[in-house]
């Protein structure tokens, strides 16, 4: 405790770290969980997560703000039809940080989906929101702040879908490429 005049100032002696965010979520217009990612322990059960997002979502569902502080973490959040984006950091995060994420993964979304952002959509691509999140942050730790690099990695990773995993016509037509190669050797 530093003081200050009257006012006694507590010192905040943070290490810095790379690990920025904690979580990542996405809820639908009623609040249910569409997509969550926890990146440490603050909620370890998932009774605890859902609490903290039915929390959440009351909190920010009806402000046009774009940034709130609870149960000591800072939220920032943005909305798209019938979807609610939110980024979760420590009380000692840097909002611009946090928002960089939001954004990257909003604008990455709204590529990926040809700018229709909605839950119909989302729900037919989770593959591609994985893929996405999993390229923005890795373990709490912010990767790609670009959603130009992220679109074109998740397109790459698209492309190599495992044998096992490919519909019977893909397999076909990769067959068909492989042996007009091997004759045109």
């Amino acid at each position: 405790m530093v003081s200050s005049g009257d006012y006694k100032v507590k010192e905040c002696e943070v290490e810095p770290s790379l690990y920025t965010v904690k979580a990542i979520l996405i809820l639908d217009n009623d609040g249910d969980r569409l997509f969550a990612k926890y990146y440490d322990d603050t909620y370890p059960s998932v009774k605890e997560q859902k609490a903290f997002e039915k929390n959440i979502f009351n909190k920010t569902h009806r402000t046009d703000s774009e940034i709130a502080l609870l149960e000591g973490l800072t939220v920032v959040y943005k909305s798209s039809i019938d979807l609610y984006f939110y980024v979760i950091g420590s009380s000692y995060e840097n909002e611009l940080m946090l928002m960089a994420v939001l954004n990257c993964l909003f604008d990455s979304l709204s590529q990926m989906l040809r700018k229709n952002v909605e839950k119909r959509a989302l729900l037919e691509n989770m593959e591609g929101l994985f893929l996405a999140v999993d390229e923005i942050v890795d373990g709490g730790v912010i990767l790609e702040s670009d959603p130009q690099q992220v679109v074109h990695r998740v397109a790459l990773r698209g492309e190599d879908v495992p044998l096992t995993e490919q519909t019977v016509s893909q397999v076909l037509q990769s067959a068909k490429e492989q042996i007009k190669w091997s004759l045109l050797r």
